[in-house]
């Protein structure tokens, strides 16, 4: 049906219009072709371009005839008027625009046109085009607080903590600037086996690639005696130092996996894929509480220790003091 309706179209329309197609599609699948180094779209793509070049022959072809036939596009006077005959004067032929010159020219700017339709979206800032370069957050406290809050002076929301993990920065820390945040979540929620007195906000950010979550627990337990409590975990490569001048301590361990059927059915809890997480010291004396950041993948795999370093040490600062 599209093709009916493009062979009803004018011959300069139709033609004109088939060369830009042509070439934007053409240069398109090439490009693709090149990243994905796969031959068969090159070799569509190319079929696209010689198409476009019979296209822009059979154009000049035209412009060659109308050229050395001009009359033929005159309109005939309907009957001849005798008219005196006009001083003899030396024949002055209009030079003509060259019909190759013409047609690359027409080329040249429907290819500018495809450019900039085609790069347009790449080299404007994101914004621009109405795409955001990550997600929102939830919004304040939509629910009252656990008691754990109001006892705990200065604890901080997991709004507040997907505020400041929720960084424009963070995918290129993690290794992975083209991609933008695909969810975010915050929870003001309470350490597991304490009846409700630890005060725990968690965030999370996820990407394709990677999953980000912080959390603070403000409990009594320093760095030294989690690192003394590892011994009896299941925690992998363990590695002590040190983050903006507070004890710290790198670790692995596995996530838990659950899944949930229609219904509400769950099947059991499993071990889900490995994760790396950076626990650091509230404050510098190690006095008790502790900030948690964690990266992991559905594939297991996670970047290394100084990507997690550079997100905590921009993260940390962005999270209110008052929590210190």
């Amino acid at each position: 049906m599209l093709g009916f309706l493009v062979r009803l179209l004018p011959f300069w329309v139709r033609e004109p219009l088939l060369i830009v197609v042509g070439s934007v599609l053409g240069l398109r699948i090439l490009y693709l072709a090149a990243v994905e180094k796969d031959w068969v779209p090159a070799g569509i793509g190319a079929v696209f371009l010689v198409a476009t070049a019979v296209r822009v022959h059979i154009v000049v072809r035209a412009l060659r005839a109308r050229r050395a036939d001009p009359a033929a596009t005159q309109p005939q006077p309907q009957a001849a008027v005798r008219r005196p005959p006009a001083p003899a004067t030396p024949a002055v032929r209009e030079k003509e625009p060259n019909a190759w010159g013409q047609a690359f020219a027409a080329v040249a700017v429907f290819a500018a046109l495809g450019a900039a339709v085609w790069l347009g979206p790449r080299l404007l800032p994101s914004e621009a085009h109405g795409t955001p370069h990550a997600v929102s957050c939830p919004g304040g406290q939509e629910t009252e607080l656990p008691s754990a809050y109001r006892k705990t002076s200065g604890a901080v929301t997991g709004a507040e903590l997907c505020e400041a993990l929720n960084t424009p920065d963070l995918a290129r820390l993690l290794g992975t600037p083209t991609e933008t945040a695909t969810g975010a979540s915050a929870s003001s929620g309470t350490a597991a086996l304490t009846d409700g007195k630890v005060a725990q906000p968690e965030a999370r950010i996820e990407f394709d690639t990677y999953t980000v979550s912080v959390s603070v627990t403000y409990n009594h337990l320093s760095i030294a005696q989690y690192v003394k409590l590892m011994e009896y975990g299941n925690e992998i490569d363990v590695r002590k130092l040190e983050v903006l001048g507070r004890p710290a301590v790198l670790f692995s361990d596995h996530t838990m996996q659950i899944e949930i059927g229609f219904g509400g059915s769950g099947g059991p809890v499993e071990q889900g894929p490995l994760a790396r997480t950076l626990a650091v010291a509230l404050d510098a004396k190690d006095g008790g509480g502790y900030y948690e950041i964690t990266v992991w993948s559905t594939s297991g795999a996670f970047p290394d220790d100084d990507v997690l370093l550079g997100i905590t040490e921009k993260v940390l600062p962005a999270i209110p003091e008052r929590a210190v």
